[in-house]
């Protein structure tokens, strides 16, 4: 493939991925209200889910066609994307409160979700027992977050509200038949695969042509165009002040990214990393990780200064990346 071709088709893949993942949401939800599931579990779980679907295809498609690196580079630098250039963004725009449950409950949980990734790349390969046990990790970790949820005060009950009535008109505005929710969860599963083929091949054949490692094609290029929707929903969830929404969407996806992505991948297809993915690059993630947790614990918020500080970080980072290019 020629770099005009790549340069064309690579944002061509990514705009299908995200519309794929639209689609398959809107099919699942129609199909859902038919079945008669509530809209908050619709919410808190197809949606939820959707929003990482780019992800995940990506990630499969790069372990089918045997680049590890952009598989797993794909998912660390989503998860600092998310943090760093998302998080950040959003405080900027506006400080956002971070609530007890996601200091006690979802922080913790997301940082043993990286810590899990150590554990299965420590020999920088993962098998399909690893991968497994990932998933299986996953499930346990929604299991007992749904366990625990309670409605905690007016804010939250807000947050929910407007959720459920987001769902609400996201349904009503999708025929009812089900004939045509069939066809839009088939048409979005079909561009989420060719979507995230599309996207692999582009940007390979471009990273080789000027010279870019497998890694940093994954951590950066792939890895910011599959975080549009969580970009998009945490911005419009800060916009409208729900901190609860927009905190609890990065470091869910975070830990989605981290056991299930990474997990689906290598279940579809075993797959080995390089020693700079498995080390280095790791701990960056695991570093930007722990220092959005220690903002979050601090005050309780993340204030435009620490936004900004994130932000600008998240910039030198890019500038690492692309000067170290190995």
């Amino acid at each position: 493939m020629s770099v005009f071709w790549a340069i064309v088709l690579l944002p061509a893949g990514i705009g299908i991925l995200v519309k794929g993942a639209d689609w398959l949401v809107e099919g699942a939800v129609a199909l859902a209200e038919r079945l008669g599931m509530t809209s908050l579990i619709i919410g808190l779980t197809i949606v939820a889910m959707g929003t990482s679907a780019p992800e995940t295809a990506a990630s499969i498609a790069a372990a089918l066609s045997g680049s590890g690196d952009i598989a797993v580079g794909n998912v660390y630098g989503s998860n600092i994307a998310n943090l760093a250039l998302v998080g950040g963004l959003c405080a900027c725009i506006r400080p956002i409160a971070v609530q007890r449950a996601v200091l006690r409950r979802d922080i913790p949980l997301m940082l043993a979700a990286t810590s899990a990734l150590w554990v299965v790349f420590f020999d920088t390969a993962l098998t399909r027992t690893e991968a497994l046990i990932l998933i299986l990790f996953f499930v346990g970790i929604l299991a007992f977050m749904t366990h625990t949820e309670r409605p905690r005060g007016r804010a939250v009950r807000e947050v929910l509200s407007e959720l459920e009535s987001k769902i609400e008109h996201v349904a009503r505005a999708i025929p009812k038949s089900l004939p045509l929710s069939f066809f839009l969860i088939v048409v979005g599963l079909c561009a989420l695969a060719g979507g995230a083929h599309l996207t692999v091949l582009s940007a390979s054949a471009l990273g080789r042509a000027i010279g870019l490692s497998e890694a940093v094609i994954g951590l950066t290029i792939v890895a910011v165009g599959t975080s549009l929707p969580e970009m998009s929903t945490c911005l419009v969830a800060s916009l409208k002040g729900h901190d609860d929404l927009s905190v609890g969407n990065l470091v869910g996806s975070n830990i989605f990214n981290a056991l299930l992505v990474t997990g689906t991948a290598g279940l579809v297809k075993p797959f080995a990393i390089s020693e700079r993915l498995a080390g280095l690059d790791f701990w960056l993630m695991a570093g930007i990780s722990v220092v959005f947790a220690l903002i979050a614990f601090f005050r309780h918020r993340i204030s435009r200064t620490a936004g900004t500080i994130l932000f600008i970080g998240y910039g030198g980072y890019l500038v690492y990346l692309f000067a170290l290019n190995r």
